[in-house]
């Protein structure tokens, strides 16, 4: 088993900043997802990581820094590109170069072969392997030392969903065994299923670490949904406690700022009649969102939500300009007799 440790990773391309004074820790027996916009420097981390980037900052193996490692592939396995391999050389003989460069018998190249499903394909060039058919290459030199730790960026890239739900059980499997597995992914809902821990950064900067399950509670989108036609008892009785309540088009509401116990309390204090009440917990995507909205590289603008510009399909540009884009969904509650927008509020 072995602690990876980042600190103070860094690194700069001309006067852009890469990664910035960057540190996280990733205990073994976990997967841990790495997540961040596009551009939020992460295959960058993983290559400073390694050694494979001047920057500045360190990262050890149980206690080690990759580049002092004695054959490293035997401690870290690492894989950083979808298609890490010569083209015209055969999958096994790849895996075999690999395998005498880091001590490693050749009986361990048909294994894992036959762990990442490849060895029908092992006397064949890789250069006219599928993307997922790549990957799958790439995970088994990364599996070849039977390392006690994996870097593995976008591993899922090109896999299909059989091929998803494989990585996922296999590196459960390996993290089960004690091992450290550290894992970037786009796919978020995939990376719901997989990781224990996260660690999110954005525009090269640490945005947060911990557990997946704290993450997703955190967020402000996960709320109480209640039911009752009571609210003219109910909503003044949260507000009092903190509670903010928004009604929703199926005639529930969404209750902020505290939480389920207390919800069903106050209601039973005021007589509140509840036919349904249950926690929506937030999604990693809305979670995620959240969090990184400040910190995307690269953000595309909306345009404005005014059907009346184009009209209907078929009717032509009307000529209007668009009005001012108004939130969707209905008005905040509020109780008896007042108006939600105010006196004389347009609506």
């Amino acid at each position: 088993m072995a602690v990876i440790e980042s600190v103070g990773l860094s690194k700069t391309y001309g006067s852009k900043p890469a990664v910035v004074n960057l540190s996280f820790r990733v205990n073994p027996g976990s997967v841990t997802g790495f997540l961040g916009p596009n551009g939020a420097g992460k295959s960058t981390t993983m290559r400073l990581m390694v050694g494979l980037d001047n920057g500045s900052g360190t990262t050890t193996f149980d206690g080690m820094p990759f580049r002092r490692l004695t054959h490293p592939m035997r401690h870290v396995g690492v894989q950083l590109e979808a298609k890490p391999f010569h083209p015209t050389r055969k999958a096994r003989n790849h895996l075999r170069m690999l395998a005498g460069a880091n001590g490693i018998p050749d009986s361990r190249v048909d294994e894992v072969l036959g762990l990442v499903g490849l060895l029908s394909e092992a006397g064949h060039k890789p250069g006219k392997f599928s993307l997922g058919m790549g990957q799958r290459l790439g995970i088994a030199a990364a599996l070849l030392g039977d390392p006690h730790t994996l870097i593995l960026d976008e591993p899922a890239n090109g896999l299909d969903p059989q091929g998803i739900n494989w990585l996922r059980n296999l590196l459960k499997q390996l993290a089960s065994e004690g091992r450290s597995i550290f894992v970037s992914s786009h796919l978020l809902s995939e990376m719901a299923l997989l990781a224990d821990q996260l660690v999110v950064i954005g525009r090269g900067q640490l945005i947060t670490s911990g557990p997946i399950r704290d993450f997703i509670t955190s967020s402000a989108r996960t709320s109480v949904i209640v039911r009752t036609p009571d609210m003219s008892l109910l909503g003044p009785a949260l507000a009092e406690r903190g509670g903010h309540a928004i009604g929703t088009d199926d005639g529930s509401f969404s209750v902020t700022g505290i939480g389920q116990t207390e919800v069903g309390d106050v209601a039973h204090s005021v007589g509140a009649r509840i036919h349904e009440l249950r926690t929506r917990e937030a999604t990693l995507e809305e979670a995620f969102l959240d969090a990184t909205g400040m910190a995307a590289e690269f953000v595309a603008h909306t345009p404005p939500h005014d059907a009346g510009q184009f009209g209907p399909p078929g009717a032509g540009y009307s000529g209007q300009p668009p009005g001012p884009w108004q939130p969707p969904g209905p008005a905040p509650w509020q109780p008896p007799g007042q108006d939600p927008y105010g006196p004389g509020g347009a609506r």
